[in-house]
């Protein structure tokens, strides 16, 4: 599973299917023929990919799928601020009665070539990422029907996550969570998508398109002279395109989104947890 694209958290090693129902294993293969050759992937490693997904949320009732900014290559290490709001996501739905699971989709390989084509794919709006990660949620709607699933994305990856959510629009189980989406795109507005573009301190000047702000940040940060945190490509500096569960105008959001959708179907199916 040491792939360039695809599912990198937690590692899906390679795994003994015997658990697997057989209509389950077709269905990967069938999707894997499909759609494997597209994205330049063996049809078995991109069917391994999710059967591991489906082993890994077997015994799970929500499925995050999280979506870096930039380039799409980081894990969440590499992202400190959504590594401490998926965390804050996974306590409160635990508090909830839940059992999640967060996945990591990795979009990009590392080197120029695999840069410029999440270029022209980001030029685009993720014509073939939006369609390869639908895949993948759709593979655990479908073989899981118990399961929830959250589509996460900060940045540039807030425009993967919401073009795979028009995708998925019938689908009453999948839900989206989002923050800081660039100001070239225009979302769907969807109700069971949280898209953030505030952290409580500042508006996102990065969402919001204010060149003048960015500019002068960034041309202060040369003489290293501090603004407000927030970030574009680890150089260019948006002041407001900072999000973390540290700040109460991200978590108070969050939790109050997974109050609205998740708190009351758990209570009734364990019968009264509180």
């Amino acid at each position: 599973m040491l792939k360039n694209v695809g599912i990198h958290e937690p590692r899906l090693a390679a795994s003994d299917y015997s658990a697997v129902p057989q209509n389950v294993m077709d269905s990967a293969f069938q999707i894997a023929e499909e759609f494997a050759r597209s994205i330049k992937e063996s049809v078995k490693s991109y069917a391994d990919g999710l059967l591991g997904t489906y082993l890994a949320a077997l015994n799970k009732d929500i499925v995050i799928f999280f979506n870096s900014g930039g380039m799409g290559w980081n894990l969440t290490k590499d992202t400190p601020g959504w590594s401490s709001i998926l965390e804050g996501i996974k306590t409160h739905l635990v508090s909830l009665g839940y059992h999640p699971l967060v996945l990591n989709y990795r979009r990009t390989g590392s080197g120029l070539w695999n840069s410029v084509k999440e270029f022209f794919e980001a030029a685009y709006r993720y014509p073939h990422k939006s369609k390869d990660l639908f895949q993948r949620v759709l593979f655990l709607v479908d073989n899981l029907p118990g399961v929830k699933i959250i589509i996460a994305g900060e940045s540039t990856g807030t425009v993967i996550s919401e073009k795979t959510m028009r995708l998925l629009s019938e689908r009453e189980n999948v839900f989206s969570i989002q923050t800081g989406m660039p100001f070239w795109h225009t979302p769907a507005v969807h109700e069971r998508t949280l898209s953030m573009n505030d952290n409580g301190l500042r508006l996102d000047t990065f969402h919001y398109g204010q060149a003048r702000a960015i500019f002068w940040a960034t041309f202060k940060s040369w003489f290293g002279v501090k603004d407000q945190p927030g970030t574009i490509l680890s150089w260019l500096k948006a002041p407001g395109h900072d999000y973390s569960w540290q700040y109460p105008g991200v978590s108070s959001v969050v939790i109050d989104f997974l109050n609205r959708n998740f708190s009351n179907t758990k209570t009734t199916m364990n019968g009264g947890i509180s």
